[in-house]
């Protein structure tokens, strides 16, 4: 990113000062008319319904709005636009996510307060996530272990969904096309009477692969060579998600649901071809089946029970593009598929939520959770159960100040016992706001990480084995914040500081392979390794706990609006995400010091008939951290979306949309030694066409 850039968005920061979007455009018959006070926006961080303005929990909430306004269609970009602390690398083994310095196995992500799997070689696939069925979005920086549990040491991004209630019948098209062979296709049909409802979706989305350049690097640097290179910097795919909810209200006190959904993807890798290096013989197929059920039943005003199940099932594997032969022999005919990982989740919660005094809420809640893990290479078929209870009490203590206590006991069958208390303080007088946080996190080691007997063959056919630990232990943190802000008609504005202390961080550590480890190694892939594997091969990995890791950072946001239909918002974060591996203390890899998000939106209707609104956003952040390699540059990318909303009648709107994304055609075109040390991923400017159908 250019240096003047750059120093223009930190004074725009710095003087206009930053906050938490405030705005929230209703879903009315006007479109994205009328603006509501963010702090009427309900918000469950604190595991229960509350206004954001009462939450003890710092919140930074995304609308379908937002998004909508943005001209958004795709969760990853939801949240690299219009949240600064978050950073994504795509690659087609899912996105590698980073909040405040940690990266995807300290992340929850969780849909309706229910966890998400799916993870490939630690990379989650966020294509699970139907954007067509976003209600908003919820993110909670820091450890949150007291609620959520394991994973939740460096915060919980929750995806809250819709299901509208004030139509009998409801029906929303929307269409995208984009560069690179981009379409996004969200149907959506909802039926609501007193007793019984049905929302169905179904989300069809494609890309093709791209690269900024056509080149690479082969061997080690310097001594390698630069050959034309068919490696995708962004991996294309074919996507199709349907998903399909019932609500059943049979008396006024009891809401029973069930929900399912389905998604197939394969990925578009390009075929092998002479003269270039990379190329693939197979694509990578996906297959995600999650099927929720529950019930909440009102004893009355003041106490409720609620109990949810979740069996969440995700798999991906290789689908061949062409005969692949071993030795003589073809191993893989053309169509074949190879599973290579398979995950299941079963999870029971039951919650109880009680009001025992006005101004006090207090949640009682057990958990069953059993992960499951399957994978191919070194024939791993190992389960771990936690079993759980927290309770968690939130009461007003003076006129202006809150307080929310609690903790969590989990018992994990790998790793034992483990308790996480959590307590946050919530002091607004007038439009002023003072919070003050302190939490336990802990991470429990993932399946892969205790049980892995993992062999590939890497490109140039240098065998990669990982190995797991039985004996790690858990990755535990403590969490401190402290934030101030203010609110009025005009402006809002929140800084929070705060500082995550990770201990007994896991890593994969790099073994020689000395004569001992030789014959393990033989001995554990027969059919992979020989004696001559070993002149490619001088060490392997392990999982092991490391020393630790510290976090400083601040986030900042803000959000005025000098007249009726304008609005600027404005968020910095300054993450200084540190470890200490042999004695130094040094950047965490893909962390990134100073980002920023801005946004200008401008929305009218004139005659109750047609709504214009004007979104310009972007994102400039200072280069991303590749502690022993180059560093990926700092960028600026700026984006323009118009929406044009037309009511034809009272149940039929019309909504066309254009925009340009990367307005500057900012482009990393560096060619990097191994294709993945990017901050950048931007393929450069292009034009964004869109039309949304609603009726209602």
């Amino acid at each position: 990113m250019k240096k003047s850039q750059y120093v223009l968005a930190l004074a725009l920061c710095t003087n206009v000062t930053s906050a938490l979007a405030v705005q929230e455009y209703s879903q009315d018959t006007m479109g994205l008319a009328g603006i509501h006070d963010l702090e009427q926006v309900v918000v469950t961080g604190n595991g229960h319904h509350e206004l954001v303005k009462n939450s003890t929990t710092p919140v930074h909430v995304m609308t379908a709005a937002d998004i909508a306004k943005a001209g958004i269609t795709d969760f990853q970009n939801a949240l690299t636009r219009l949240v600064p602390n978050v950073q994504f690398a795509p690659s087609a083994m899912g996105s590698y996510i980073r909040l405040n310095g940690l990266g995807n196995k300290y992340i929850l992500i969780l849909i309706n307060g229910q966890k998400v799997i799916g993870d490939i070689s630690g990379n989650i696939d966020l294509n699970q996530i139907n954007m067509g069925q976003i209600k908003r979005i919820e993110v909670l920086n820091g450890a949150a272990s007291a609620l959520y549990g394991s994973d939740a040491i460096g915060g919980v991004i929750n995806i809250i969904t819709s299901q509208p209630k004030d139509k009998l019948v409801s029906a929303v098209s929307d269409t995208h096309i984009g560069a690179h062979g981009a379409l996004t296709q969200n149907a959506n049909l909802n039926i609501h009477t007193g007793w019984l409802s049905s929302y169905t979706s179904f989300s069809h989305n494609e890309l093709n692969s791209w690269r900024n350049n056509n080149y690479e690097y082969t061997g080690d640097a310097p001594e390698g060579e630069m050959t034309l290179s068919l490696q995708p910097l962004v991996v294309g795919y074919k996507q199709n998600m349907i998903l399909q909810r019932f609500e059943l209200r049979p008396i006024n006190r009891l809401l029973m649901y069930a929900e399912g959904s389905f998604n197939y993807k394969i990925t578009d890798r390009p075929r092998k071809q002479d003269g270039w290096s990379s190329g693939y013989d197979y694509d990578m197929r996906f297959k995600t089946q999650r099927w929720t059920a529950g019930a909440k039943y009102e004893f009355n005003a003041n106490h409720s029970l609620q109990v949810d199940f979740l069996s969440h099932t995700f798999r991906y594997g290789n689908e061949y593009m062409t005969d692949v032969t071993s030795k003589g022999v073809i191993t893989y005919h053309i169509g074949d598929y190879s599973q290579s990982k398979k995950q299941n989740l079963y999870d029971l919660e039951v919650k109880n939520i009680n009001h025992f005094y006005t101004g006090s809420t207090t949640i009682f809640g057990g958990e069953w959770k059993n992960e499951f893990l399957n994978a191919t290479s070194g024939d791993v078929n190992k389960h771990v159960y936690n079993i759980s209870g927290y309770t968690q009490h939130d009461t007003k203590l003076l006129t202006n100040l809150r307080a929310t206590v609690g903790v969590r006991f989990d018992h994990n069958e790998a790793f034992g016992n483990h308790f996480s208390p959590k307590v946050a303080f919530l002091y607004n007088p007038s439009s002023f706001r003072f919070r003050a946080n302190y939490a336990l996190g802990f991470r429990a080691p993932g399946l892969d990480e205790l049980y892995y007997h993992y062999y590939k063959s890497s490109m140039g056919g240098k065998p990669v084995v990982t190995f797991g630990n039985k004996d790690l232990s858990p990755e535990t943190s403590n969490y401190v914040s402290i934030s101030a802000g203010y609110g009025n008609s005009v402006f809002s504005v929140d800084v929070t500081g705060y500082l995550n202390f990770v201990d007994d961080m896991i890593i994969k550590d790099v073994v020689a392979i000395d004569d001992a480890a030789k014959q393990m190694l033989l001995a554990s892939f027969p059919e992979d390794l020989t004696e001559a594997s070993f002149t490619k091969m001088t060490t392997y990995n392990r999982y092991m706990n490391s020393d630790k890791g510290i976090v400083r950072g601040v986030n900042a946001n803000l959000s005025v609006y000098p007249c009726n239909g304008l609005t600027f918002t404005a968020n910095y974060a300054y993450t200084y995400a540190t470890t200490k591996t042999d004695g130094e203390w040094i950047p965490l890899e893909r962390t990134v010091r100073n980002s920023v998000t801005l946004v200008a939106n401008y929305n009218h209707t004139w005659w109750n008939k047609y709504t214009l609104n004007v979104n310009l956003n972007g994102r400039l952040q200072s280069k991303t951290y590749y502690p022993g390699y180059e560093d990926a540059p700092g960028y600026g990318v700026w984006n323009l979306n118009t929406s044009h909303n037309f009511v034809l009648s009272k149940y039929l709107q019309v909504e066309p949309s254009l925009g340009i994304d990367n307005i500057f055609n900012q482009v990393d075109n560096r060619i990097d030694w191994t294709n993945r040390r990017y901050a950048n991923y931007n393929p450069g400017t292009s034009v964004v066409f869109g039309v949304k159908v609603r009726f209602n």
